[in-house]
């Protein structure tokens, strides 16, 4: 899954793709790269991000949807709000990327629904300009399991069909960077409920953080990409079914040596 951010502020692309030509060239040249769905989004989730209406959320991503339908790129459509989903798939969008799992519109489930399309259900517990205030947790892989699960419920007594349903654990959605790579190391748990999983730690802050300089400085957002690789062939080794990734080029070839070298699937953590 390649990442195109319309938004003047998300924290690693915004503002690069505002215009609808340039959205549009770069959404073909994530699919010509190997991204077998290109992520459409017009609000940013970094932490601290002020919300958009929906109105404005929809005149980003609509006309850039249009264009890429029409060169038959696969989409799928990042977005909370169960009107910008619908306006979206109307658009050419297969596939509804729902950060909040559902909770921040209960209109969602009956867009999904309708649509019969893939819904994909992330960990959530509050919009961005919160959610750093949310990440407690006495257990986060059991917590952030039995939260995900209340989410599929859910979707399914919505009407939405288990084989439409896709989870996603959220790293860096109300998580510190421990949080996130105890999730990572117990990805298993999350593939073994049966549905397909999505992982997304693309440039995210605690890979940032990993990386620091000696004076403690986080390595820079475009200076993440061989830690994002990393993360990527780790999960799809695990089991993943997809990665949300921004460097779709470098993720295809990592993944295809990894398939070269006919390297065994990762066993759990015990």
């Amino acid at each position: 899954m390649g990442i195109l951010n319309v938004t003047p502020d998300s924290f690693s692309d915004g503002g690069r793709y505002t215009d609808v030509d340039a959205a549009v060239e770069h959404g073909m040249a994530l699919h010509r790269a190997g991204a077998d769905i290109v992520d459409i989004g017009g609000e940013s989730t970094r932490p601290g991000a002020e919300r958009v209406d929906a109105a404005t959320e929809a005149a980003r991503v609509v006309p850039v949807i249009t264009g890429l339908a029409a060169a038959g790129v696969p989409m799928s459509i990042d977005t909370t709000r169960a009107a910008v989903a619908e306006a979206a798939i109307a658009a050419g969008a297969t596939t509804i990327n729902d950060v909040s799992g559902g909770l921040a519109d209960p209109a969602m489930a009956a867009v999904a629904r309708d649509a019969g399309c893939p819904w994909i259900l992330m960990h959530w517990r509050g919009h961005s300009r919160d959610m750093n205030q949310l990440a407690v947790y006495q257990d986060v892989v059991a917590e952030v399991r039995a939260e995900l699960l209340q989410r599929v419920d859910d979707a399914i007594a919505g009407g939405v069909a288990p084989r439409q349903i896709i989870i996603d654990p959220g790293l860096g959605f109300a998580k510190n960077a421990e949080h996130n790579w105890e999730l990572t190391r117990h990805l298993d748990v999350f593939i073994d409920l049966g549905f397909p999983v999505l992982f997304a730690a693309s440039r995210k802050t605690y890979l940032g953080r990993l990386l620091a300089d000696a004076g403690g400085n986080p390595r820079p957002v475009d200076e993440r990409e061989a830690a994002t690789l990393a993360t990527s062939v780790l999960a799809v080794a695990a089991g993943a079914w997809g990665v949300r990734v921004h460097d779709v080029r470098g993720t295809a070839d990592a993944l295809a040596v990894w398939r070269a070298s006919g390297a065994p699937r990762l066993a759990p953590e015990k």
